[in-house]
């Protein structure tokens, strides 16, 4: 076999240490940037599993860079196993996405015979989604999180009425986005709402229908 071939079918060995050594700075690193994101974005447009999934996906990276190397065919390979995997497979949440390329990984670690680089993975991003585990709190908020399309005749400022409709029931109200209905006839308007715990959806409903020339309201999760 010709010498240039050989980097795209062998990859270098590396020792336990410094793949853990990675492993670690990857973690330390995404969990870095899942902070600087927290601290850099209103709190109402935060998807509550996304900063955890900035840090399994961190380490995710740093795994398939073991696995590459300096292989191409490899690297090549992998682009069109994650696209294949992504794309034709339905997730419902950020964390499901990171979760489908970590299987993606660990099964290509096996099949270009690093063993220890499969096992190292599984136990860094075994330990990183541990420490982001889904809690009560977190499914709380989840679930406290809501969408709110509201229908409604010609206002001079939509989210000030929406607004003070509903005050007495909300954290925190985010636009998302405006349009008008059929013909011209109204308004239609998206906002993203985060409930106070004790709110009823009944009464938060029954606030809206009390806007002027209300149309229709719907309240739907992400």
């Amino acid at each position: 076999m010709p010498e240039w071939l050989y980097p795209m079918v062998e990859a270098p060995h590396l020792p336990m240490s410094a793949l853990l050594a990675r492993l670690i700075f990857a973690i330390v690193g995404g969990t870095l940037v899942a902070g600087i994101y927290q601290r850099t974005r209103r709190a109402s447009s935060i998807a509550p599993t996304f900063p955890a999934t900035l840090v399994l996906l961190s380490v995710l990276i740093a795994v398939v860079t073991q696995v590459i190397g300096d292989n191409v065919a490899r690297a090549f390979s992998l682009v069109g196993a994650l696209s294949i995997v992504r794309f034709r497979t339905v997730v419902q949440d950020t964390k499901d996405t990171a979760f489908v390329i970590f299987a993606v990984v660990v099964g290509m670690s096996i099949g270009a015979n690093q063993p220890v680089v499969a096992a190292g993975g599984i136990v860094a991003v075994g330990l990183t989604a541990w420490l982001f585990r889904d809690r009560p709190a977190q499914a709380l908020s989840i679930d406290r999180q809501i969408v709110l399309e509201v229908k409604l005749g010609w206002v001079d400022d939509v989210e000030v009425v929406v607004r003070s409709a509903v005050a007495a029931h909300i954290l925190d109200i985010e636009p998302l986005a405006l349009s008008t209905l059929k013909n011209g006839a109204g308004l239609e308007a998206r906002f993203r709402m985060r409930l106070l715990p004790s709110v009823r959806l009944t009464e938060l409903v029954a606030d809206l229908n009390r806007i002027n020339g209300v149309q229709s309201v719907e309240l739907r999760t992400e």
